[in-house]
């Protein structure tokens, strides 16, 4: 019983350790910028607001591809990355 306890709570905790990004779903724990935000990384979230205000998608997914390949991140890699951000809670809500 009590290694049940232990490992929930466990659990618990690599939850919070975990969390995305809710716009591009890159991992917060991986974000080396102060974004301001519990869920936006740097990348997406300055200044107290979402650098990229729009709701379409595709034009976001377009920025954020001219991104990761400006900060050297190989093609494979940024598209598949980019074809992800379609799954982030920022763009479910606004289907």
């Amino acid at each position: 019983m009590l290694f049940v306890i232990l490992e929930s709570h466990r659990s618990t905790q690599n939850t919070m350790k975990n969390k995305n990004c809710e716009s591009c779903l890159m991992p917060l724990a991986k974000d080396s910028g102060e974004s301001g935000s519990d869920i936006y990384c740097s990348y997406c979230f300055k200044e107290g607001k979402l650098v990229y205000e729009g709701d379409d998608v595709n034009e976001f997914k377009k920025r954020a591809y001219t991104g990761m390949k400006e900060h050297g991140m190989c093609s494979l890699k940024a598209k598949f990355f980019t074809w992800m951000i379609g799954f982030a809670p920022r763009w479910k809500k606004s289907k």
